[in-house]
């Protein structure tokens, strides 16, 4: 098997914030000891609920946000001890498509002069050069060379996301970070949006991590799919698995809620009760047990550990001891 692209171990993304001017100060653990391994070639997707920490994860991982602790490892280095010139040396391999196309576009600059911009940090090319790499970008995303004069102002939704592409791909990198890039879309250009990150990630060769809270979209795209919970992945497993056999009772809980396109066929919807915990009070033990219909006493008081239910399928839950082991207890609840 090829060496991992990007490793992560042990993120930790914590904020401390204060209520009122003489309030005690709480930890929100938004990320809690994330690990996540990524391929060369691949897109692995990661999924939860709003609040889970996808969008941090990501973020800590290209160093928008210093993580509080772990390691990021990229081609086998610790980028989380680069700084400076090095540091601006590995952007060019590590890219992000944010979730909102049009915030993140410089409403005050052209096209033109966003797709520019970076070549100019990283001192590529003259100016007719870096000129003409702009035109062949905009081009390869859909867009004609005739509309780098304009605004993002004057381009569609679906047209400034394809600007956000052509931005991160400018460099050439390795590694996207595609933060919820078709989330703000609407459906059939959500679908081109999708179709163009396919036939860009095989021209250029590009490995994706894709965030998302939509699981028909991550079961279109991804290769591996990691489910978060409470800033921590809960579970890992190929896409066909994770889909057809999920281990992990949040897991299960999501996949119930997808629409089954078949009105004579009834899904069966796992309800969760409660809320969300709140990442500054997680609760005891595992995490998901105040919300879990199979909760044991062992999860209340006990960390559960990774536990291996195939080859690539790990699950972070006490009750995976095998199948057998829910049918029993789903028994003994009901008698």
């Amino acid at each position: 098997m090829a060496e991992p692209l990007l490793e992560v171990k042990g993120l930790t993304k914590h904020f401390t914030v204060r209520r009122g001017l003489f309030g005690k100060e709480k930890v929100i653990r938004a990320v809690d000891g994330v690990n996540l391994t990524v391929y060369p070639g691949e897109t692995v997707g990661l999924v939860g609920e709003s609040g889970c920490g996808k969008t941090t994860t990501g973020r800590c991982i290209l160093r928008l946000m210093e993580p509080t602790g772990g390691e990021i490892l990229f081609q086998g280095r610790d980028i989380r001890r680069l700084k400076g010139a090095e540091l601006r040396k590995l952007r060019r391999d590590m890219q992000i498509v944010f979730q909102d196309p049009f915030a993140s576009l410089n409403p005050r600059k052209t096209v033109g002069q966003i797709l520019e911009d970076p070549l100019i940090v990283h001192g590529i090319g003259t100016a007719a050069e870096r000129r003409r790499m702009v035109e062949e970008m905009i081009e390869i995303v859909g867009i004609g060379r005739q509309q780098l004069d304009r605004f993002p102002h004057e381009f569609s939704g679906g047209q400034r996301q394809r600007i956000g592409i052509a931005r991160a791909l400018i460099l050439r990198p390795k590694l996207i970070v595609a933060d919820e890039p078709v989330s703000a879309l609407d459906v059939s250009i959500q679908a081109q949006i999708l179709n163009l990150m396919q036939d860009l990630q095989k021209a250029f060769s590009l490995t994706y991590l894709f965030i998302s809270h939509d699981l028909s979209v991550v079961r279109h795209l991804c290769d591996r799919v990691a489910v978060m919970y409470l800033g921590k992945v809960v579970e890992v497993a190929d896409k066909k698995r994770l889909y057809e056999q999920p281990a992990h009772p949040y897991t299960q809980a999501l996949l119930s809620a997808v629409p089954v396109p078949d009105p004579n066929r009834q899904a069966q919807r796992i309800i969760l009760e409660g809320e969300l915990p709140s990442p500054a009070d997680p609760p005891s033990g595992c995490a998901f047990h105040p919300r879990c219909r199979w909760c044991l006493d062992v999860c209340r008081t006990s960390a559960p550990a990774w536990k291996k239910c195939a080859d690539g399928h790990w699950v972070y839950c006490h009750l995976q001891e095998g199948r057998q082991a829910r049918r029993e207890h789903a028994g003994d609840r009901r008698d």
